[in-house]
């Protein structure tokens, strides 16, 4: 972490090409908006008071997907061209000294060791800057990278400009800066809108610099993928897949098995331990954490969520900002649908959905079950339809289940209620009051029998 750098993410501009109601730096891959990618290989860089995002399209919107990071932010309320953004901060970054690194929101894969060598190599030498290029074999549409014989960086060349003999180097301009911050405040007022569009742009400072007397070298990317932009939803579903691929591989070289990885899809914030399956298909999304030796069934979906260690997940299973203790067993078909704690040993079965519901250690509830703002005991045992009548069309009320209970099946609790410790619901009840310790429960009609009934009713039809 360096205290003389300074980052400025460009964050300000629409995306007019994404064809979005919504910001470009705010669509996501990998799990995260693209500016958040972006702020975070910033902060892996310097300190998160030096590092600025512009702002201006839907300027709440992306300060708000960022702000809890502590970054600053600069107001470009009209956009003017790249130049013209820094220009808007030109107040509001103090530094004056040490390196100004510039990137843009839209190239989420840059890596931060891309940067840290973009920032040596600029401290090595004397120059006013060094920016990072690349090689493509199809460098159309790019601004070229001229070099003078020494090697240096004499000209940007862009698309429209370029001579037949420019426009076949492959080296194009990747967008990504770092300057000696006193001469580019120096000189960045020289920039002039001498362009159809009437903006001011940055790479016109490189040629400012260069005239006067102050080089500016080039560092190659190796991997031209790093540096991709995202200007429409094809290049954002590349790069999406781009993060997905590293995601999966991280996490098999660190221990984990993932069957069948092409298929799976991982968030970058995902935490999994050694020696835990994910079968093909699974989603692990959010800000999950599976501990290890666990097991996630095919073509199920798990979200901000804790999972501690051996814990299975049964296929085709939902689980969404809950906790599940260890050993555990969830699915398949199961449905944890919200703000739910599963503890040691519980197993939840399917098509059982949980919803605010604690589900004590070893209790089971294994087929066709609702419980919903419940409470459940420990070595609770609830049968195949039982469910929590949560919701009497105003309000939430919640149902207390104590230790040892046994709910019989296609039970029917009607909250607010609780069942005592060692207490017996009958099958098919309908259970509206209070059940004390080890009492039984019974909430139906008595069974009637009328002899011959069925014979005459199939006759009269």
């Amino acid at each position: 972490m360096r205290t003389d750098v300074t980052v400025v993410i460009l964050a300000a501009g629409q995306g007019t090409r994404m064809r979005s109601r919504r910001a470009k730096v705010l669509h996501h891959a990998g799990g995260r908006a693209l500016i958040e990618h972006a702020v975070d290989t910033a902060l892996q860089v310097t300190a998160a008071e030096n590092v600025f995002v512009v702002l201006g399209h839907q300027a709440v919107e992306v300060e708000a997907a960022v702000a809890a990071r502590g970054v600053r932010f600069i107001q470009q309320a009209e956009q003017k061209g790249t130049a013209h953004a820094l220009l808007c901060g030109e107040a509001v970054i103090p530094a004056r000294t040490g390196h100004l690194v510039i990137f843009y929101g839209d190239c989420p894969l840059i890596r931060p060791e891309t940067l840290r060598t973009l920032i040596d190599r600029q401290s090595q030498g004397a120059g006013g800057g060094t920016m990072i290029t690349t090689l493509l074999d199809d460098p159309h549409g790019y601004g070229r990278v001229v070099r003078d014989a020494a090697g240096s960086v004499e000209a940007i060349v862009e698309q429209k400009a370029g001579t037949p003999e420019q426009l076949a180097v492959r080296e194009i301009n990747a967008g990504v800066y770092a300057f000696d911050a006193g001469l580019f405040w120096r000189y960045i007022h020289d920039i002039r809108p001498d362009n159809p569009a009437q903006e001011y742009y940055l790479t016109d400072i490189v040629g400012l610099l260069i005239a006067a007397g102050h080089p500016v070298g080039a560092v190659v990317a190796g991997d031209s993928a790093e540096l991709l932009g995202i200007n429409n939803r094809v290049e954002l579903a590349g790069v999406d897949r781009i993060f997905r691929e590293r995601k999966v591989r991280d996490l098999m070289l660190s221990g984990v098995t993932i069957e069948k990885p092409e298929t799976v899809t991982i968030d970058a914030a995902v935490e999994i331990g050694i020696d835990t399956v994910i079968e093909p298909f699974a989603q692990i999304l959010g800000a999950t954490r599976i501990g290890e030796n666990c097991r996630i069934g095919a073509c199920s979906i798990v979200t901000d969520s804790e999972l501690a260690d051996h814990v299975i997940i049964g296929a085709f299973t939902i689980v969404a900002t809950s906790s599940v203790g260890e050993h555990a067993h969830i699915g398949p078909y199961a449905r944890l649908r919200l703000e739910n704690e599963v503890a040691a040993g519980a197993h939840i079965g399917n098509f059982v959905e949980l919803k605010k519901t604690k589900v004590g250690a070893g209790s089971k509830a294994n087929h066709l079950a609702y419980l919903g703002d419940a409470s459940i005991g420990e070595g609770v045992n609830i049968g195949a339809g039982a469910i929590t009548c949560n919701y009497d069309g105003l309000r939430k009320h919640g149902t207390t289940i104590g230790n040892r209970a046994f709910i019989g099946s296609n039970s029917t609790l009607v909250a607010p209620l609780r069942i005592g410790d060692g207490a017996y619901v009958g099958a098919a009840s309908i259970i509206t009051e209070t059940v004390p310790d080890d009492a039984l429960a019974i909430g139906r009609a008595r069974q009637e029998n009328k002899e011959g009934w069925a014979a005459r009713h199939r006759k009269r039809k």
